[in-house]
């Protein structure tokens, strides 16, 4: 009896340390949108719902949202994001992140809210908006098209 309790127990233990290293590969992958690609959804989403630690997602994103047309009804694709240390594309470039073919953008690399960021974004078309205020989030989906319009750009 005893040798059965043990080999159940061991069994246990496992299958308990594979879930866990399931668990942290999904979530330590490196995930980035480009250009054209077609893989992403729920445009207009706030996508760390799902792209969160232990969340349903593939990877947790740092930074990711949707842009729009000036619209604001038609998803804009193949735009750039950049992050910026300072107002207007100035100060040091923090990351460049390409808006897909269906209007997302996301990345797992890692960025620092500590200090200010400051968000660029450019149309396919060279059209560019700036954000004038510095965010502390890269949640963009969760103000944008909530409690402000959404991104956009011609």
């Amino acid at each position: 009896m005893k040798k059965n309790t043990s080999l159940l127990l061991l069994m246990n233990m496992t299958f308990g340390i594979l879930l866990l290293t399931q668990g942290c590969e999904k979530n330590n992958e490196t995930v980035i949108s480009n250009y054209n690609g077609n893989e992403s959804h729920n445009m207009g989403e706030n996508c760390m719902e799902c792209h969160k630690t232990s969340g349903e997602g593939e990877g947790v994103f740092k930074v990711a949202g949707t842009v729009y047309d000036s619209l604001m009804i038609t998803t804009r694709k193949n735009g750039t994001v950049r992050l910026y240390s300072g107002p207007d594309q100035s100060g040091s470039l923090i990351a460049t992140i390409e808006v897909d073919g269906k209007g997302n953008f996301f990345t797992t690399e890692s960025i620092d809210f500590i200090d200010e960021v400051y968000v660029s974004i450019t149309g396919s078309s060279g059209d560019r908006h700036d954000m004038i205020s510095n965010i502390s989030s890269g949640q963009c989906n969760s103000c944008h098209g909530v409690t402000t319009d959404k991104i956009w750009v011609k």
